[in-house]
């Protein structure tokens, strides 16, 4: 017998810390993130509630953040990683809670805004301010990997990969946005 939809409703309004996903983080022993029968086991009662399981070794994390970038990628990949342990923890958090990033960049300044998957570009904009939102016009939208390809959004507007969108538009992971408004 599984939930009703009006109970569902009263029970989300309650934020019960019991009705929040789950995620496990398992430190392990250097050396223990493979054939190991206490990461399996959380694994194995993790995978009963439908739960990820991130492995890490807080002591290796630890070195890693002691070198420097192009020594850290070499220790990665002696490991067999291609990330530290705390980039997996925040990409199965946003998967977790459905969540993705996108850019805005000026000239001094890029920052990154957490928005839920499948938001539009008018919700995007209010994540950066409620008159972006109020008096949105349009987005300029230029992919992640087209903007870094162009070298910017001059590179990226000459070589056409900038798209205009509309409020109903909605967010890519990644997307690079200008937003125009009009307050």
């Amino acid at each position: 017998m599984g939930v009703q939809p009006q109970e569902s409703l009263l029970l989300q309004s309650m934020h019960l810390i019991t009705a929040k996903p789950v995620m496990y983080i398992a430190n392990l022993a250097e050396g223990g993130l493979k054939d190991n029968p206490y990461l399996e086991s959380v694994s194995a009662y993790a995978e009963n509630e439908g739960a990820p399981v991130v492995a890490i070794c807080a002591q290796m994390e630890a070195e890693l953040a002691q070198l420097a970038p192009a020594e850290q990628q070499e220790f990665l990949h002696e490991l067999g990683f291609n990330e530290p342990g705390l980039n997996r923890v925040i990409a199965a958090a946003y998967e977790l809670l459905g969540l993705q990033t996108f850019y805005t960049a000026e000239a001094r300044e890029a920052r990154a805004w957490t928005v839920p998957r499948g938001a539009s570009a008018y919700d995007a904009a209010g994540e950066i301010h409620t008159d972006f939102q109020k008096g949105f016009i349009r987005a300029e939208v230029i992919p992640y990997d087209r903007f870094i390809a162009r070298r910017g959004e001059q590179g990226a507007k000459e070589a056409g990969e900038m798209r205009l969108e509309g409020k109903e538009y909605l967010v890519a992971d990644g997307d690079v946005i200008y937003f125009r408004f009009n307050v």
